[in-house]
């Protein structure tokens, strides 16, 4: 699978963890970084680059890693199609895709351990949309909302 991921300072050293795992995985990635965490940098950088990997097709999925995950989420989600799920456990991470058919994983490096990290990322990269008639069919409301405002 072709990963788009990205980090800020927040998220380093996870960053570098999850991208040694998804290489040992096998899977393709777009690494925009960041890879030293002692440089000032911002979030909506890396989910700008991430999220338009996603947008134009060069990436299948995107992953997004900040202190807390929340503002690399907000950023994302501002992106016309672009479906980031915040997730801090394994449930929301397969059902965000299951159900939610999304394309970014954001991750809070200071909020979840490492393990469980690599475990959610697992969770998140192995799932895939079932496509569903009421998934299929909230998808479409939420579609109409992003048109529409």
């Amino acid at each position: 699978m072709r990963i788009a991921i990205g980090a800020d300072h927040g998220g380093f050293p996870l960053n570098e963890r999850v991208i040694e795992e998804l290489r040992g995985a096998g899977h393709e990635l777009i690494d925009f970084g960041t890879h030293d965490g002692s440089l000032p940098d911002d979030y909506p950088d890396y989910a700008k680059q991430v999220g338009e990997a996603v947008q134009n097709g060069a990436a299948d999925i995107g992953l997004l890693i900040c202190g807390s995950g929340v503002g690399a989420a907000v950023a994302a989600n501002k992106l016309r199609g672009i479906r980031a799920a915040l997730c801090g456990d394994t449930y929301s991470a397969h059902q965000s895709r299951e159900h939610d058919d999304c394309n970014v994983l954001c991750l809070g490096a200071r909020v979840v351990g490492v393990e469980l990290a690599l475990e959610i990322v697992r969770a998140f990269v192995a799932a895939r949309f079932t496509g569903e008639e009421r998934h299929r069919r909230r998808l479409a409301k939420v579609k109409a909302m992003e048109e529409n405002f």
